[in-house]
């Protein structure tokens, strides 16, 4: 969950400690979640930057604060200074398993959905022949909901749609096998993308825990529910707690904020390469 900026041609984008489950936010958040994602981020970008092009100028300390009139050092490490792009209102998804929304769909509708053909008998979690582009609707408020490729053609255009495809594809794939060398299956991820001056650039964020699934791959096992490095101590805790799912989010327990941060902080490790 991130506040952002208007700085003319660019943004500030700060990445708080804030946490959402089951579309409502929580009364207290995880501590250092923001910087963890915001440095996760930027990692991906430089990384895959021969990709596409991406919207961030800098996540530097001195750099954020030359873009502030006052000291603002608790914003320090969880910002972006990004290029301000007119986001394009897709979700472009890529899986390499089913699970989730899909497999539920998947389930109830067979293989013949979103414009797909996937084999018969798949298991929740299972691997797919090949890494799959599944669209999904921008929504201001509740689920985004599963489109068709053809949907997108028909709502931004031939090109622009063959533009996103190729290249969530593409960065999708380089991730997932850099992900396999640390002992990490990428599921699925999200990405946005936005329309800016000097084209179409991949923006807000990328990669992350809250934008992807992350599955150890040393407990992989398809047929069930993976353990994963996102908010599962987050839900698991709030199926049980007894909230009835409406606004607001409920005071999470020291042992769920702890657990959370943990499984982030091991995430950008391992991903990364780097301490936090």
């Amino acid at each position: 969950m991130r506040e952002v900026y208007d700085l003319g041609d660019e943004v500030l984008i700060v990445a708080t400690d804030r946490i959402s489950a089951f579309d409502a936010v929580m009364a207290n958040g995880i501590p250092d979640k923001g910087v963890i994602l915001t440095q996760m981020s930027a990692f991906w970008f430089a990384q895959l930057a021969d990709i596409c092009p991406h919207h961030v100028i800098s996540v530097a300390d001195a750099d954020v604060q030359a873009r502030c009139e006052q000291p603002q050092p608790e914003i320090f490490g969880r910002t972006t200074v990004a290029k301000k792009a007119t986001t394009i209102p897709v979700e472009c998804v890529a899986r390499g398993y089913i699970t989730g929304s899909l497999f539920k769909q998947y389930r109830k509708e067979g293989g013949k959905i979103l414009g797909l053909d996937l084999p018969d008998g798949l298991q929740d979690g299972d691997r797919l022949p090949e890494p799959i582009f599944t669209p999904a609707t921008k929504a201001d408020e509740g689920h985004d909901e599963n489109i068709s490729y053809a949907s997108v053609v028909d709502q931004l255009g031939a090109e622009t749609a063959a533009f996103l495809k190729s290249k969530t594809l593409e960065i999708y794939a380089r991730a997932a096998h850099h992900a396999e060398t640390c002992g990490i299956i990428l599921a699925d991820t999200k990405f946005e993308f936005g329309e800016h001056s000097d084209g179409i650039l991949w923006i807000d964020e990328a990669l992350t825990p809250d934008s992807s699934r992350y599955w150890p791959a040393e407990t992989y096992a398809p047929g069930q529910a993976q353990p994963s490095y996102d908010k599962q101590f987050v839900r698991d805790y709030l199926e049980t707690s007894g909230w009835d799912k409406n606004p607001p989010g409920p005071t999470l327990p020291d042992s769920v904020v702890l657990n959370t941060r943990a499984k982030y902080v091991e995430a950008f490790t391992r991903l990364t390469g780097r301490t936090f």
